[in-house]
């Protein structure tokens, strides 16, 4: 895979990667690798693929680990960043990237589901940039919050999803202010990029693809690229980028 940025652009940092054992998780803990990091490869429930992940680092030259944690757990959530500063003597770069999605009619969201999701998708990532907020260097610290279009345009049957991105992505914003000028916070927003296991259908997916200039769907490369370009613009900080073909136009 390329990806932007000069080759061992990412040479000598470190990297946490949350979620990195599936899907756009283990797309970005491989670019980052890819670029030199170092990186622990946070998951819960899927080892394996952590597992090869770091094993795929290892191989390029890097210092790769496993960490796994269920992040809908406060403290544990918290307590991450401190076991992969100390297992990579350090910690340069966070990428909060494990998330669930999950689609309930508004009328059918519980308590147990609101709550389900905002544990993971907003108050994992508040607690993680919390204690790492107290590890990462100053100047050159780097938080990246992995969000989705959804936290901007609203969808159907999303509406316990799409508030808690959106909460994500004033987080990214309130954090870029409140730890400057040391640490730059920024969030990349995918669109397109890997469709649901369920209920998107042929039609379906070419209805979706319609709605998006580039006229097809994206990569997890393409994600990946987005979050090493955050990780190396030192001038960037509080910025959302979107990769998303042109959806958002």
């Amino acid at each position: 895979m390329a990806y932007c940025g000069a080759v061992g652009s990412l040479s000598g940092r470190r990297a946490l990667v949350t979620g990195a054992g599936t899907r756009l998780g283990r797309a970005i803990a491989d670019g980052l690798a890819d670029e030199g990091a170092s990186v622990a490869f946070h998951c819960h429930s899927s080892r394996t693929g952590a597992d090869e992940g770091a094993a795929r680092a290892r191989r390029l030259g890097r210092t790769a680990l496993v960490l796994e944690a269920d992040l809908a757990d406060f403290a544990a959530a918290r307590a991450l960043p401190g076991r992969a500063a100390e297992a990579l003597s350090g910690l340069d770069l966070v990428v909060n990237s494990a998330a669930l999605f999950e689609k309930l009619p508004f009328e059918r969201i519980s308590e147990e589901a609101l709550e389900r999701i905002w544990a993971l998708n907003f108050r994992a990532p508040f607690a993680i940039c919390q204690a790492a907020a107290g590890l990462l260097p100053r100047p050159g610290g780097c938080i990246v919050n992995v969000l989705d279009v959804g936290a901007a345009q609203p969808w159907r049957g999303y509406a316990h999803y799409g508030a808690s991105k959106a909460a994500l992505a004033m987080l990214t914003r309130e954090l870029a202010l409140e730890l400057a000028p040391g640490l730059r916070v920024n969030g990349v927003s995918p669109g397109t990029i890997l469709w649901p296991a369920q209920g998107y259908d042929a039609e379906r997916r070419a209805l979706e693809l319609a709605r998006i200039p580039l006229g097809r769907e994206g990569r997890p490369e393409d994600v990946a690229r987005a979050v090493v370009f955050l990780a190396t613009s030192d001038y960037v900080t509080g910025e959302i980028l979107r990769v998303d073909g042109g959806r958002g136009i």
